[in-house]
């Protein structure tokens, strides 16, 4: 897959603006916000956590996830396990903040009704991880891979030798 930082940029790109889009509406639908809430506050929505989730990837949860998931696979020649295994920690970490970030933007909207942050925490974790596991595994993981190598990689492959033609 992303064999330069470029690349890696791009990718994390791709990956988050798919998965924030649809996290957003499910978490949207889930507090029932989805008809009450103006179009520019879900688009505003959307950035803030768009960004927030980008930064994660970047910065946190993605080397964390590889360096995780580059020890679980290093006996493994099959690189679908390596994949497989990246998603999976990545999914696990990202929920894990995003869940936060939910959270308290949600407490902040509306206002604490709940004594139990923890069992709060963890019935919007479960509630999200159940929906970004399945999402990234089967929908929104193959779909930015076909993208990116189809026209993100292969312009690279097309055009990067343009020099040794003349």
């Amino acid at each position: 897959m992303p064999t330069t930082k470029k690349e890696s940029l791009q990718f994390g790109l791709l990956m988050c603006f798919g998965m924030v889009l649809v996290m957003t509406m499910y978490n949207f639908f889930l507090n029932g916000t989805f008809g009450q809430i103006t179009f520019i506050e879900g688009i505003l929505d959307f950035l803030v956590g768009f960004i927030i989730a980008f930064i994660l990837d970047w910065f946190l949860v993605g080397p964390l996830a590889k360096k995780i998931a580059l020890q679980l696979t290093a006996n493994t020649t099959k690189k679908i396990y390596t994949v497989l295994t990246i998603s999976i920690c990545m999914v696990i970490g990202m929920a894990f903040f995003m869940s936060i970030y939910g959270m308290i933007m949600s407490n902040l909207k509306n206002g604490f009704d709940s004594n139990t942050v923890i069992t709060d925490y963890l019935s919007v974790y479960g509630k999200n991880i159940i929906v970004a596991l399945p999402l990234q595994l089967i929908i929104m993981g193959p779909i930015v891979r076909y993208i990116f190598t189809k026209y993100i990689k292969s312009d690279k492959n097309k055009y990067g030798n343009i020099h040794s033609i003349s």
